[in-house]
Parts: structure tokens; sequence; C-alpha cells
């Protein structure tokens, strides 16, 4: 009697239940060898879905070897801890080949270099190289022509997004659940299909969870423990546009092609970040540009010109490695979303490379936080020069970032003075962010507030005035830095705040400005003059220097800060981890005055 001898591959292909139901197996045995059944145990605990194909398979050769008169039964020794560790350098396959020279049967195997080693062995060995049609996709029927993505979970109807990029809703597509039984055929196909496809492959694969590139569809599969029961979820594209299609200025236009070389596509999901990012691929290719992506998964619509990698080894390190001895003039790097995948952007941008990278962000500002604190803040501008926003699959925002040596906005000492990056609407050319360091802090500042929205704050302070005439009689108003403030006596104040609060948050509301009340000065000399400045970890009030030696009091807008003695030369140092320091920098930093007023003289 011939003795056939699977190993795991031919197992996981379902290979001899095939030929078991066309009969052509009769008078043979079929002896599975314990190392390949060990080894798929190991991979359905592990949570891989190979795993439970092949164990299902040893179950379905079983049940139809007893209806055909086939033998099946079990042989050879289960492999040790040692051959495990060495499963991937071929211990597990040698353990297989080992079943197969012992009971003189045929290795039937999938695998063409276990079927080599066995014929150099001089095992008796047959390759089976699958060819088949086509199947079907398992979850095509699902799908129709504005179909984004499918959501399957077993106890729940099968459900889809059905629309485009930012006007899509949910649909149910039947009022049955889907079953356990659907969930673990489909995903048996889907891995037959994964296996059998030049256009497939598997780019995540952890215990409980897989992610599947099968053509265009994304196919993300769960299970326990990871999830509380099976999901499966399929997302494809459904419009493929060129960078034209998107309407875009010419001014952009123009910056995408001379001079924009460190871009980041930002966008919440869903919004068509990786569709843009496929279009601007395609135009550096019309370009003439050299254009490479970086992926995990790989599902860039791109033309077979552009070469997508994955990450080698896992790590997209290695990848960058390699990348750069290509050379490519543009790198599309798709989802960045590791604090390693932002180091590797910067790394080869450092090195020369136009990189676009796509990142999840709810305003474009959030995105270019992201790299703030991973690199130096005079780098900044080179590595990131453009921020495209995406929302509703339409380009919403788009600013570029600059640098310049010059005083923040908001402070009027010279000795201020310091890089800042400017973050600047391309298309109005308007500054409406600042990024500096002020201290050991890096500041992000936004600058355009509601007083270039178009509000009149001089007619906005006159209606305030207006107002509080009818509950305070001793008030001044005056408008400081976009906001209106309004200064009273202690007592008045907090009346005005226990009885007038709703009144002034209608004004805010009617007036569209902010309304701040404050206590007046209460002080007992002259104001003095004051610059402030930093010097290594304090910050400094340079005072006129006739006034060394008496006692002052600070004052940040309405509110006192500390008592204090001018020192030598008319200086005056607090630390920045002081109270002092900390509410004098922050006050600085919104904008507002520094007051300084006398006290006198110390009397000894």
């Amino acid at each position: 009697m011939e003795k056939v001898v699977p190993d795991t591959s031919v197992l996981i292909n379902r290979i001899l239940s095939s030929m078991l139901e066309r009969g052509e197996l009769s008078g043979f045995e079929i002896v599975v060898p314990m190392a390949a059944l060990d080894e798929l145990q190991a991979q359905a605990s592990r949570g891989r879905v190979e795993g439970f194909i092949g164990l299902n398979e040893v179950k379905r050769i079983r049940e139809l070897g007893a209806e055909h008169g086939v033998g099946v039964r079990f042989a050879g020794e289960r492999p040790s801890l040692e051959d495990i560790r060495l499963a991937r350098g071929g211990r597990i396959d040698a353990l297989i080949r080992d079943v197969a020279r012992s009971e003189g049967g045929t290795l039937y195997t999938s695998d063409y270099v276990q079927f080599l080693v066995a014929e150099a062995e001089g095992i008796s060995a047959k390759h089976f190289r699958i060819v088949e049609q086509r199947r079907e996709l398992p979850f095509q029927q699902f799908f129709t022509e504005d179909t984004m993505s499918l959501h399957l979970k077993v106890g729940a109807p099968p459900m889809a997004k059905r629309g485009r990029p930012g006007a899509f809703r949910l649909v149910k597509l039947r009022d049955e659940p889907f079953t356990r039984d659907e969930a673990e055929s489909m995903i048996s196909d889907i891995m037959w299909l994964t296996q059998h496809s030049e256009d497939a492959s598997i780019e995540i694969t952890r215990s409980g969870a897989s992610v599947i590139q099968l053509g265009l569809y994304r196919v993300s599969i769960t299970k326990p423990p990871f999830s509380d029961d099976i999901e499966i979820t399929v997302v494809r594209p459904i419009t493929r546009l060129t960078i034209h299609d998107y309407k875009l200025s010419d001014k952009l236009l123009k910056r995408l092609s001379t001079r924009a070389e460190g871009i980041l596509i930002a966008g919440p999901p869903g919004s068509g970040k990786t569709t843009f990012a496929s279009s601007l691929a395609e135009y550096y290719w019309s370009l003439g540009k050299i254009v490479k992506t970086f992926e995990s998964p790989r599902d860039l619509q791109v033309g077979p010109e552009i070469t997508q990698f994955g990450p080698l080894e896992g790590d997209f390190e290695k990848s960058a490695e390699i990348l750069l001895l290509i050379r490519p003039d543009f790198t599309i790097f798709d989802e960045m979303r590791k604090q390693r995948d932002f180091q590797v952007y910067v790394d080869m941008r450092l090195a020369g490379v136009g990189m676009v990278g796509v990142i999840h962000a709810s305003n474009p500002i959030d995105a270019i936080q992201r790299f703030i604190q991973k690199v130096d803040i005079g780098l900044l501008p080179y590595i990131v020069d453009t921020v495209i926003f995406i929302r509703s699959g339409v380009v919403e925002k788009v600013y570029e970032l600059r640098q310049t040596v010059r005083v923040p906005t908001g402070m009027s000492d010279r000795d201020l003075a310091r890089p800042i990056v400017e973050v600047v609407d391309l298309e109005t050319s308007r500054l409406e962010y600042e990024i500096y360091t002020f201290g050991e802090q890096v500041t992000v500042m936004r600058l355009a507030g509601r007083a270039e929205e178009g509000v009149d704050l001089e007619r906005a302070a006159e209606t305030v005035s207006r107002a509080l005439r009818r509950v305070l009689k001793d008030f001044q108003v005056s408008v400081e830095d976009g906001k209106i403030v309004v200064r009273c006596e202690r007592e008045d104040m907090a009346r005005l705040l226990r009885q007038g609060a709703e009144r002034i948050r209608r004004l805010e509301k009617r007036l569209g400005v902010e309304i701040e009340v404050v206590p007046k000065l209460l002080t007992m000399g002259e104001e003095m003059e004051c610059t402030v400045g930093e010097v290594g970890a304090s910050v400094e009030l340079r005072l006129p220097r006739e006034r060394e030696g008496e006692r002052v009091a600070i004052y940040s807008g309405g509110q006192f800060v500390a008592t204090a003695t001018v020192g030598k030369g008319g200086r005056i140092r607090l630390s920045k981890r002081g109270g002092a320091g900390e509410a004098i920098m922050r006050a600085v930093m919104s904008g507002e005055r520094i007051r300084v007023f006398s006290l006198g003289r110390r009397e000894d």
C-alpha cells in the first residue's frame, strides 16, 4: 500500500481533501507527521488563520478517509523546544522528511524548497503547484459601486459605508446577523486567495489579528482574545483621482512643482488623505521624478512605474537604508503612526530625499506639533515646509513654514529677538502661528484672533462702557491685545462677577470679543520704565540705574506678581522656575504688559 506523507503546506492548501473527494487516493494510506500537526496547533494558538485551516483539513481528511476506505494515522516524533526555536531554519520540515523516509512514503508538499531538499536526500517527493482559476472574492456579494467599506461581525447584521469620503452613510445590508460559520468560511476563502493570488499579501499578522491586502481591498480580521468575537472589515478605494481633479490653485501647484520637498498630508480618518497622496505620487511621476512609497499595508493606488515598499523585516528603518541606495526623488510615506515612522521621515528628509507623509490630525497645526518634540526647532522648516489639510476629499487649508529671527508678536523688547518658525496660509500669505522657544518651552502661538476677523474693538469698548454704567460707578474700559479690559475696585469687581456675570457673557457673545474684569492697580509710588529679557535660567527686569536699591511692586496686566529690590545696574532677576518668573514669562508670551511701581527705598 502506497503511503502519502503531507507537510503543513499541503494541509493548509487543502490538497488531500480535494483528492479524496475526487477518489484519487484509493488504495493509499495517509500518514500525518506529528511535527506538522504540532506546527499547525502552534499557529492556531497564536491566532494565525493558517493554523485553523490546516487543523480543519486534518479533521476533514479523517472524515473523507473513513468514507472512501483510506486509512489515516499519525506518526513521527513531536518537536522539542529546540526544534521549535529552529523552526524558521527548517527543523520542522526536516522532522517531516524523516517521517517520509522512515515510512517509505511519498512526501506531498507545495513548498518548492522542501521538494528540492527531499529529492536531494533521496526521499520520494511530489510537488503540487497550485494553479486554479481565480475565485470570486467571498465578500464580493456585499459590495456595490459606491461601497467604501464592509463591516462584518459575528452576532450583528452586516453593515456597509456607502457614498464618498466626507459624504457617506452607514447601511444595514440585512436583518439576519452574521454567523460564525459564515465568518470562518469567509476567512478560509480569504486565506486561500491570499496564498494563491499574485496581487495578494499578508501585511500584518499578530495574535488574534491579521491585515491582508487583496488586490484593491484591505481586509482586517480580528479574533478573540484581541476582539470579543470574530470581526472582518474590508476597505477599498472607490475613486482614483488625478491632481487636477482637486482643482488646486496655481499657487499651490507651483509650490508642489518647484519648492515643496517636506510635505505633510493631514486630515481626520476617512477624509481622503490616501487618495490625494496617490494622485500626488502620480503627479510627481508625470514631472519626471523617481517616486517610491512606504506603506503598511500597501494600499496606495498607483501605476506599475511606482514601486511600493513595505517595512523590511518589519522595520521601516531597514527599508530606508535600501531606499537611500536607490536614490528616489520623492517618497510617499503613507499612514505615519509610530514614533519610529516620524524618525525615518526626518532622517530621509535630512538626507535630501523629498518626503510626503500622510498623518491623522484634526487640524493642520496638530500635524506640525507631532514633529516639534522630535526635532530641533531650527530644523523644522527644512523637514516640513508644506502642510496640506484634507477634509471630505477637498483641500481645505495649506500652510507653508518659514524661518526668521525677530521679536515674537506681542513682545516689544528687542532683546527678546529669537529664531521663529512662521506658519503662513499659502493662499492669503497671512501669518497664523508662530513657533519659538521661550525659556525651556516650545511655544505655538496662534495669531489669527478675533481682532483680525473684522471686530471693531474701539466701538465694542464703548458699548461695554455704556452697559456697565448701570451697575458700576468708578471703572475704566480699555482695549489691550485684542480684548476689552474692565478695571474697577475690588469690591465692585466681586459684585460685578456675582451679579453681572450673565450680562458680561451676553456682551461677549453679541460683540464677538473677550471681556476681562480685573482690579485696579494698588500701588504706592510712580511707575518705572521697564524692559524684560532672558539671562540663562532667569528672567530679567531692566530698570533705570538710578533706581538701584529701591523696593518695587511688579504687576502683570492688572495682577500683582511680586515685590522685589532693584539690584546693581537697575536689574532684577527672577528664576524661570519660580512662581514670579513663570508668571512674567506667561505674561510676555501672551502679550501682556509688565508694569513696575516704586515702593520707596528700604530703610536700614
